[in-house]
């Protein structure tokens, strides 16, 4: 009915659209799953002629030379990749060196080639490579954008012209008419034809002064957009070749008409969102070959494709990087390659490379083993010993595909279960099918594992947080596809239900069914436990003990706005080491933390991925609120994402000099104030009792003014023994108290900063002035480094053509935005003290929506949603 709703865990309802937009990451992967399937069965149909035993057969055709080729061919594509960086570094004004791009690009690549999701799988390895190496998120994220923009766009050029100049040839092969495949050839480039004069003529005519004249990130010239267009006809043209070499020697098509053919199925398969495109990439190019060529020979050669276009560069970066790793630990690479780049790329690289693994051990368990090794099996190997490891080899395939997500996370626990599958599945290649190449990939694992074992140090449960939808449709993909192995390999025998009873060496049929059966149900049990996982339950404020370690913790740093913590309405989160905390609050399903992790820097990262795995353990969601860009690289690592939330104003007071006709403004402004009988007084936290009558009347008739209600968990609110806590600067004028301001010191020295601030109805003009320019002067005297001012929301955005949608929806409401809050005013007043501004950022995890975050926030900030409409 359209009136239904859905109810959300809160208890509050959520329309259909609402609903969608919450579940879109999970309604994806089960599309993606869907579409698999259906991949799977169509696969089946067509090759429903087709045996195992002439797929392996057309395998064996193919010439060791071709193969070579076919090698050179893919380390070619993969150098016109790397080239892809370069140019997009090249772009946002970044000049790294080759040799340090190049691990971080290669790997890239891999990983996304592989796993699919490139703008998230490859983006993450750039966030932690080239964050590494100095490289800004704002720069990183264009530099994904870049590439992403760059191989959709390059995609369509070349195969739009293939298409447009071979399309007599690949109707044949589709069954479209040649007409309308030129038509929608020409279409599409005329499309990008009118998008690119529009953008180059057009809109640069529309955008800001600053967003073409070098900052943030402006429309590509014609030159870098002709050279990207070259390097991506390259790489289509390499990867094409791959293929091409793979397919007999007697091939009747032409390179020219396979190319459109390729670039087709390529990008429909980047489109379905199934991880790698696997299955939809293959059924558009048996679709098209099998006219002119016998289906297992197709098959064959899209097999040895995936080999080695996906899996031999996955097992070389690992391996690369892994002895890199290796050897800058014993200082004899580090000169050369950064070790900050392996050891930031080498965790999702592992993790991909044990999951490669894991669907290997798993499709090789339910796949027959070849008739010459079982005879020798047979004289060796007791049959119960031969079907209990391929029974268990599935098994440890599974176990292999769960730590992945342990060692992109870079858990010990994840490295451990790796280690010690990879280990034991090496010792059963003998026993199960004396499998040669499936060892050395075992082998390699567990090496490059060892390798790099001090890049797996986070000492957190390898269960406690549940698997993702995406790595659930992930999961979902390899059982059926291990699936479709199966009944494609054992299509001729009969099914009954003996076969399940059926143990004797020479039976491949039912011990592939009893593996495939035990793989079916763990995989069920993993995917049931992560989806039946508990809800979010209601966190408590601090513990005294926790609240006194929090407080003393935020006198010892350099931040004074941890001082907010002594409000005590936030948790508390403390590090293993104690010398480390996370403050936060939960608005609905979120845990938003206030500043991220604060103390001591080498604690905070572990702190960070605490806070995450605890939070995702109950399945909240996680919200980063005014974090700083330091701690940015620890968040990519964990797959977080940062968005531009305003700008930080912080005067350096060690620079400030009220002689210098600069702060002319702020020296006239004490002096007028002295003359009119102002005065600025600090008191100490035990003098603050006796006045606090005084400031109550202040703040009352300050909030009775400006119609407001007391804020909290990111403000202070006025509570007589909070304020008591702190120093608290008075404005007295002509002796009376007329304003008044909390103060958030550090012991260290290194930041003050203003908290509460309320003036009473009797202030005299300028009195605001007075009090920042005295409080400036007097935090010098006092020997403070820092002075901040406190952030001026949603400004300092970039709102150039290839800007997120965020920056530009923040800058709306900066600049429409008044009429319900001062944002103009707030950032010009804070601007006439001299500050530099320091970026501060939301971060959410990469299914949250920011939009929703920065809800949760607004209404935690406010009390809830009353307090929100009541100011």
């Amino acid at each position: 009915m359209a009136d239904e709703v859905l109810q959300a865990q809160d208890g509050s309802s959520l329309s259909p659209p609402s609903w969608f937009r919450r579940n879109r990451v999970g309604i994806i992967a089960l599309a993606s799953t869907l579409i698999f399937a259906a991949v799977v069965l169509g696969i089946s149909r067509i090759t429903h002629d087709v045996s195992y035993d002439a797929v392996l057969a057309a395998l064996d055709q193919v010439s060791a030379l071709r193969l070579a080729g076919a090698v050179l061919c893919m380390a070619l594509s993969f150098g016109f990749l790397v080239c892809y960086d370069l140019n997009a570094l090249r772009f946002v004004g970044a000049r790294l060196p080759l040799v340090q791009v190049a691990p971080v690009a290669f790997s890239a690549y891999a990983i996304g080639n592989m796993a699919g999701f490139g703008p998230l799988s490859g983006g993450a390895v750039r966030f932690r490579g080239y964050g590494r190496l100095g490289l800004g998120s704002d720069r990183i994220a264009q530099v994904v954008a870049f590439v992403t923009a760059a191989f959709g766009i390059g995609l369509a050029v070349i195969g739009g012209l293939a298409v447009l100049v071979f399309a007599g040839q690949v109707a044949g092969l589709i069954g479209q008419p040649p007409g309308l495949l030129r038509a929608a050839a020409a279409l599409v480039l005329g499309g990008l034809a009118l998008a690119a004069l529009w953008l180059w003529r057009v809109r640069p005519a529309m955008l800001p002064d600053d967003a073409t004249e070098g900052r943030g990130f402006a429309l590509p010239s014609a030159r870098t957009a002709g050279w990207q267009i070259l390097i991506t006809a390259g790489d289509l043209l390499a990867a094409a070749t791959v293929l091409y070499l793979l397919l007999p020697a007697d091939n009747p098509m032409p390179w020219t008409v396979f190319v459109p053919l390729f670039c087709m199925a390529l990008g429909l398969g980047v489109l379905s969102h199934v991880p790698g495109g696997l299955g939809v990439f293959e059924t558009i190019m048996i679709g098209g070959l099998t006219p002119v060529l016998p289906p297992e020979q197709v098959i064959g050669a899209l097999v040895l494709y995936r080999l080695v276009y996906n899996v031999l560069p996955l097992v070389l970066a690992a391996l690369l990087l892994a002895g890199t790793e290796f050897m800058a630990h014993r200082r004899l690479l580090g000169a050369i390659w950064a070790p900050q780049v392996s050891g930031a790329v080498i965790p999702p690289l592992m993790a991909l490379y044990a999951l490669v693994c894991g669907a290997m051990l798993v499709f090789s368990a339910v796949l027959p083993v070849a008739q010459d090794h079982l005879d020798w099996l047979a004289g060796t190997v007791p049959l119960p010993v031969v079907e209990l490891a391929h029974f268990l080899s599935g098994l440890l395939g599974l176990a292999l595909f769960v730590a992945a997500r342990g060692l992109a996370h870079r858990l010990d626990g994840a490295f451990w279960v790796a280690l010690a599958a990879a280990g034991l599945a090496l010792v059963l290649t003998l026993p199960k099918a004396i499998a040669p190449y499936e060892a050395m990939a075992l082998l390699g694992l567990v090496a490059a594992l060892l390798l790099t074992r001090r890049c797996f140090d986070r000492p957190a449960a390898l269960l406690a947080e549940p698997l993702t939808p995406l790595w659930l449709a992930a999961l979902a993909v390899v059982v059926i596809a291990a699936t479709g192995l199966l009944f494609f390999a054992y299509r001729d025998v009969d099914y009954s239900n003996s076969l399940w009873w059926q143990f004797q060496m020479s039976q491949n049929a039912p011990r592939g069914l009893r593996a495939l059966l035990g793989i079916a149900l763990a995989g069920f049990a993993i995917g049931l436990l992560s989806v039946l996982r508990p809800a979010s339950r209601q966190v408590q404020a601090a513990a005294p003990e926790a609240l006194a370690q929090a407080i003393a913790l935020a006198q010892s740093q350099d931040d004074s706005g941890a001082n907010l913590v002594r409000m005590g309405d936030k948790a508390v989160m403390l590090s293993q080491t104690g010398d480390a905390f996370i403050m936060f609050g939960v608005q609905g399903r979120s845990w938003i933390s206030l500043y991220g992790p604060l103390g001591a820097q080498s604690a905070r990262p572990e702190l960070l991925w605490r806070f995450v795995e605890a939070a995702r353990g109950v399945g909240a969601r996680v919200v980063l609120y005014e974090v700083p860009a330091d701690l940015l690289p620890a968040c990519a690592d964990i797959g977080l994402r940062a968005l531009k939330l305003g700008e930080m104003a912080v005067v350096n007071l060690e620079t400030m000099d009220y002689a210098s006709s600069r702060w002319g403004e702020q020296r006239r402004a004490l002096a007028k104030g002295t003359r009119d009988g102002m005065a600025l007084q600090i008191l100490p936290p035990e003098a603050v009792p006796a006045v606090l009558d005084d400031l109550a009347r202040i703040s009352d008739a300050w909030l009775g003014q400006h119609k407001a209600r007391e804020k909290g968990f990111a403000l202070g609110r006025f509570d007589r023994a909070y304020v008591a806590s702190q120093p608290v600067a008075v404005l007295r004028d002509q002796g009376r108290i007329v304003a008044f301001a909390t103060l958030m010191p550090t012991a260290t020295r290194a930041e003050l900063s203003i908290d509460l601030m309320r003036f009473g109805t009797d202030a005299p003009r300028g009195a605001m002035d007075f009090l920042f320019s005295a409080l400036l002067a007097d935090a010098k005297a006092q020997g403070y480094r820092r002075f901040n001012l406190g952030m001026a929301p949603l400004s300092g955005f970039a709102t150039h053509a290839a800007a997120p949608m965020w920056n530009h929806f923040g800058e709306a409401i900066f600049t429409h935005g008044e009429k319900f809050y001062n944002f103009r005013g707030l950032r010009a007043f804070k601007a006439k003290f001299n500050p530099d501004w320091e970026p501060r950022y939301l971060i959410v995890g990469g299914a949250v929506s920011p939009v929703a975050a920065l809800i949760d926030v607004t209404l935690l900030v406010g009390g809830g949603l009353k307090g929100v409409v009541g100011k």
